[in-house]
């Protein structure tokens, strides 16, 4: 499926977000993925002209947005370089990393850096279509510098009332903003503070391969079934 690129801006230290154009018969749900391919581009390498990316963007937006970190890479380079109107490729969408339908079970999203890109659409379509969904947001980075969507997410309950916010900083050392957040990884402890359990909740991890598998050892020890989790891992970006 064809597309063309619309515009680029950075989010955060080291993090973009690109606009496609969304074309007429792309239908999809909040927090599914595309494969993103260069048509023809400038320069490649052995890691390929084809890459996944979560839609950042909700499905009622007119446009597609992807956000990922930047790499010194051909595709990222290309990327980063690209000028409006230029063409790409596009598949899917795939994955089921998408709101459960039964309401009256909470859902509990566990985001660590750039795995942040499908709760951000999914946490922005449950607003826009007064989702009645329970939704607890975790949100792990090193410093609010590398934090995408930070503000938007977490004034996002002023608009949503079913929607809670927590994020955390794991080495406020390095940064030289302020913040009055959580701070260390996201544990079990910080968990029982903002999760109510009578709520049933489903448990949602997106993240670096490392951070999802710690976090689901933990919910499993927690008692946390694997029927009640669903994870998706952000390698190599």
């Amino acid at each position: 499926m064809q597309t063309t690129f619309i515009s680029s801006q950075t989010i955060a230290e080291g993090t973009m977000l690109f606009k496609l154009k969304k074309p007429a018969d792309f239908i999809y749900k909040a927090g599914q993925s595309i494969d993103l391919s260069l048509v023809n581009p400038s320069e490649t390498d052995a890691e390929g002209n084809t890459r996944a990316f979560s839609l950042v963007s909700a499905p009622a937006n007119e446009y597609l947005a992807i956000a990922t970190r930047m790499r010194d890479t051909a595709f990222k380079r290309v990327l980063k370089n690209m000028t409006p109107g230029t063409e790409l490729s596009i598949g899917g969408p795939f994955g089921d990393m998408t709101l459960h339908e039964n309401i009256k079970r909470a859902a509990v999203f566990l985001a660590g850096g750039i795995g942040i890109t499908p709760f951000r659409a999914m946490a922005v379509d449950a607003t826009e279509r007064n989702l009645p969904h329970k939704i607890t947001l975790f949100y792990s980075n090193r410093r609010p510098e590398d934090a995408a969507f930070l503000e938007e997410l977490s004034h996002l309950p002023e608009q949503n009332l079913n929607f809670m916010f927590v994020g955390t900083m794991t080495d406020m050392s390095t940064s030289t903003r302020e913040w009055s957040g959580e701070r260390g990884y996201i544990n079990a402890g910080m968990l029982k503070k903002y999760v109510d359990a009578a709520s049933m909740p489903i448990y949602y991890i997106a993240g670096p391969a490392a951070m999802v598998a710690a976090v689901r050892k933990m919910l499993n020890e927690n008692g946390v079934s694997n029927d009640d989790i669903r994870a998706e891992e952000f390698s190599g970006y």
